[in-house]
């Protein structure tokens, strides 16, 4: 071989090689479908981000990202099924808010989110948002809501997306704040709970923006504040809890992907990068938009610690409100 040809060669090998190890890896990974165990059932908050989020990963490596809606216990059963999955970079999980609440709330769990998995990239974050069966609960605005909960302390009731979710203890907060008292009905998981609130089962849910947003669009449940000191643009004819006299209620669910520890830190990178890159494309920020939803793009060692802030902040909550399983 012509010595200049040899020398280009060698420089583009050189050049390849010195590509981040994020890139190098997503070009061995993945080679096969890759599954993602979504804890709670199918038409929930997670679910909304879920799947957008797999279409991306489809049309931008060719693979399919294969859901697995495994529910219940506040999504502690699909994170110890996560848990357990081989470390291969073939099993990830999509946990969230909820996951953090779980170590206060369920002594025995069979798994540790802190040990026994990795955490890759927090993927979308949103706020919570107090919906209402407009029918059932015969209110039109945040205070005659209050005014009515007032009158009959206990017999309104909320739809959680389970005993020990973030849905359960944003209840929780919101009684310590508002100083009222409603009754918690849990449901395994978001979709059934807001199908129950649709339907007139229950008065209202303290859920994540993105699960309410269609229902919320379409006429089906009524918004009354939504977590924060500032509407969000999605659905700007909302209050915040600021504006209805609930200045410290901020509530967001927000999600994000882990692995099995012992999952090869190459794949992890890729992984990292893919879903980095999925989340920005343009359809998946149209979602995220509709939804009310940021893509916090917090990954690797930055995620962690927001990990163990979330798990020290929500375990306060637990010990003052006195919340238990129902």
């Amino acid at each position: 071989m012509n010595p200049i040809i040899r020398r280009r060669h060698a420089l583009l090998a050189s050049a390849a090689w010195a590509l981040s190890p994020a890139l190098r890896a997503q070009a061995a990974w993945p080679t096969k479908p890759v599954t993602l165990v979504v804890p709670f059932p199918a038409g929930g908050g997670t679910d909304a981000f879920a799947r957008p989020l797999a279409a991306q990963f489809s049309k931008l490596t060719g693979k399919t990202l294969v859901i697995d809606n495994r529910g219940g216990a506040g999504g502690t059963v699909g994170a110890s099924i996560a848990a357990k999955l081989p470390p291969d970079g073939y099993g990830l999980f999509m946990g969230g808010a909820h996951h953090m609440v779980a170590p206060s709330m369920y002594p025995k769990l069979d798994y540790d989110i802190e040990k026994d998995f990795v955490p890759l990239i927090q993927v979308a974050s949103v706020p919570q948002v107090l919906v209402v069966n407009a029918k059932r609960a015969n209110t039109g605005s945040f205070k005659e809501f209050i005014d009515l909960i007032r009158r009959s302390p206990g017999k309104l009731n909320y739809a959680s997306a389970g005993a020990g979710s973030v849905h359960h203890l944003a209840g929780e907060l919101f009684k310590q704040q508002s100083k009222t008292f409603i009754t918690h009905i849990p449901y395994r998981g978001a979709g059934p709970a807001l199908q129950d609130l649709i339907a007139g089962n229950v008065d209202m849910a303290f859920d994540g923006l993105g699960s309410s947003a269609t229902h919320i669009k379409g006429g089906r449940i009524k918004a009354l504040m939504v977590a924060g000191r500032q509407r969000n643009p999605a659905f700007p004819d909302v209050p915040s809890a600021a504006e209805v006299g609930l200045p410290d209620y901020d509530v967001h669910t927000w999600y994000g992907l882990w692995a099995p520890k012992g999952t090869p830190a190459d794949a992890q990178a890729a992984a990292i990068e893919v879903a980095r890159k999925a989340c920005q494309e343009p359809e998946a920020k149209t979602v995220w938009a509709g939804q009310g939803a940021d893509f916090p793009n917090v990954s690797g060692a930055q995620f962690a610690k927001l990990i163990q802030d979330e798990i020290r902040k929500w375990a306060q909550v637990v010990k003052l409100s006195g919340a238990k399983l129902d």
